[in-house]
């Protein structure tokens, strides 16, 4: 088997297509992913962003055009693809009734793996997922986060170079969300390259080289987290008065740097338009010697969300409140989530 090129993309979609009947669930998708690198795609519930991977993971296949993990084509190598990446859903599948070493060993097992090897991996990666001290225990009495991380552990047994991630931090609190984005980042530094579905835009924002946002089976929006949130809208200058009634002052002084000035009473915050770090400078200044006291000066970017309201219309959290995506792992061809999670392992 050819090696594919050290400059080749790790994973690369070329004007993906598919059609459900009448419906067009991905409609013409291109991008690709450098080796070593996380991209996040991003979208509404029913976007396409599910179909997508299941597309470049073999488990639907276009209806036209193509795509290539790790230089394999998902049409005319789609066994090579499957022996390039591991593949998380959205939902822990691993084995409750089994140990967390006894999961990892039984995935060895199925790869053809042989017994010393899979006791190394598996004492490897329960160490790499902070789950030696569980190693023994069902899985059952785990709480989510450590399922999450088996779930990926699991997912690596065979150490593939590419990993697809559908909302690998669904269901998880705050804290093992980020204890899990720890994990992420070890192994794209070990050299991995993540492709991650997500509705959490901090996620996005924390893990993400670049962003592809997917609206109606189509790309409407392309680049690095900065880049997006450049276009959506403006930097802006906030001012925030320790005292109410100096509000009407703080106007007045802050007009002194930038004309458009929008007031907020409740909040007793202040904004202008700001083109950068020396507009904050100015405005610091402007205020020193004008007896107003602060509680908070800042320069503040428009945030992924406020990009994903100008791109679609609506706000990630709208979207959070709906789990039942339309494109979802379960979706149009009739498989179960888990369905599908054991037939990438495969």
């Amino acid at each position: 088997m050819t090696s594919p090129r050290t400059d080749e993309p790790a994973i690369e979609a070329i004007d993906l297509v598919k059609h459900y009947g009448e419906t067009v669930a991905v409609d013409g998708v291109s991008f690709s992913v450098p080796r070593g690198t996380v991209m996040g795609l991003l979208g509404p519930n029913g976007a396409g962003k599910t179909t997508t991977v299941r597309m470049m993971t073999t488990l639907t296949r276009p209806t036209s055009g193509t795509a290539r993990v790790a230089g394999h084509d998902v049409v005319a190598d789609p066994d090579g693809v499957r022996r390039s990446m591991g593949l998380t859903g959205q939902t822990a599948t691993v084995d409750e009734l089994l140990t967390g070493t006894e999961n990892i060993e039984l995935v060895g097992r199925l790869y053809g793996l042989d017994r010393a090897t899979v006791r190394r991996i598996s004492a490897d990666l329960l160490e790499r997922f902070s789950l030696s001290d569980a190693a023994r225990r069902v899985v059952k009495t785990y709480s989510g986060g450590m399922r999450r991380r088996l779930d990926l552990a699991v997912s690596l047994v065979a150490t593939p170079p590419v990993l697809f991630l559908d909302e690998p931090t669904t269901g998880l609190d705050p804290r093992s969300r980020v204890e899990l984005w720890d994990v992420l980042r070890g192994l794209v530094d070990d050299g991995t390259t993540l492709l991650l579905t997500t509705q959490y835009l901090e996620e996005a924002d924390q893990l993400a080289d670049e962003i592809v946002v997917i609206d109606h089976g189509g790309i409407i929006a392309q680049g690095t987290p900065l880049q997006l949130k450049d276009a959506s809208g403006r930097a802006a200058l906030v001012v925030t008065v320790s005292r109410a009634e100096d509000l009407a002052h703080a106007e007045q002084v802050l007009r002194t740097v930038g004309s458009e000035v929008h007031v907020e009473q409740a909040s007793r915050r202040l904004t202008s338009p700001a083109q950068g770090l020396g507009d904050v400078t100015a405005v610091a200044a402007a205020f020193e010697h004008s007896g107003i006291e602060l509680d908070d000066l800042g320069l503040q970017r428009p945030s992924l969300d406020d990009v994903f309201l100008h791109l679609t219309g609506r706000r990630a959290e709208d979207e959070l409140g709906d789990r039942a995506d339309q494109d979802g792992m379960g979706g149009q061809d009739g498989r179960t989530e888990e369905e599908t999670h054991v037939e990438a392992r495969r």
